[in-house]
């Protein structure tokens, strides 16, 4: 898919550092309060196999939001598989644990703590990514870093949007990432602005339309997530893959 998209940055193309920010601290009420992220493919959490796919795809380093059940989930990483993309000299793709200590306040909330954290980390670009998208490969996400930079001059924001609807994950600029967070200045999370006010992505979008690109695909990985168990019976149906429940909440 990559080969298909001409490069619109400076010659010759560059390699971008792109941070990922994993968001997993949701409540999932409408999966009875599993974490999404923990719902197995194959034998491995969701969760463990987007990290392994962002590793692959050479992200630098990823931010992974927890929240609800964190200790839960923390457990679970020890299990995760290593890259197998990237050769023994690669080193390993750094994770940076956040903790959302007010899940409830919602996912801009989340952003907001990873975007947080990712500035520190020189990134020139972020992957904003779900944990309960059971599809997504590395090649999904590298076509998603090529899209970037094919992408119209101008562009600060990136999302996929298949058959008319958005996808996920979604990029975000440097400029992006430093609009949000002027505008969270002073929401400490336990005092202060509340953190369920923070705009996020749908915000900036709606301020700034023209630099914002809508890229068109037909790859349906990008807007197939699980938020209810009508989610995970329609996902065999359709694309014949099964996930299975295995740790107990």
């Amino acid at each position: 898919m990559q080969s298909t998209l001409n490069c619109q940055l400076t010659p010759p193309c560059p390699r971008l550092r792109i941070v990922a920010v994993v968001l997993a601290a949701g409540t999932a009420s409408r999966m009875g309060g599993r974490p999404k992220c923990l719902l197995q493919r194959d034998g491995q959490t969701l969760l463990n196999r987007l990290l392994t796919a962002l590793e692959n795809a050479g992200i630098d380093e990823t931010v992974l939001v927890l929240g609800h059940k964190a200790d839960i989930i923390q457990t679970s990483l020890s299990t995760r598989a290593h890259a197998t993309l990237k050769g023994p000299q690669w080193p390993a793709m750094p994770i940076h644990q956040v903790l959302n200590p007010q899940p409830t306040d919602g996912q801009n909330s989340s952003l907001h703590l990873g975007l947080a954290k990712a500035q520190s980390l020189q990134a020139q670009w972020l992957m904003v990514a779900l944990a309960d998208q059971p599809l997504l490969n590395a090649a999904d996400l590298q076509a998603l870093i090529a899209a970037v930079k094919a992408s119209p001059a101008g562009t600060q924001m990136l999302q996929p949007w298949v058959e008319h609807q958005p996808g996920n994950p979604v990029m975000l600029s440097q400029k992006v990432m430093s609009d949000l967070l002027a505008q969270s200045q002073g929401a400490t999370f336990s005092s202060g602005l509340p953190s369920k006010d923070l705009p996020g992505g749908k915000e900036w979008r709606q301020r700034h339309p023209q630099q914002v690109h809508q890229w068109t695909t037909s790859n349906p990985h990008y807007k197939v997530d699980m938020d209810t168990p009508e989610d995970i019976a329609a996902l065999q149906t359709k694309y014949g893959v099964a996930l299975t429940w295995d740790t107990p909440i």
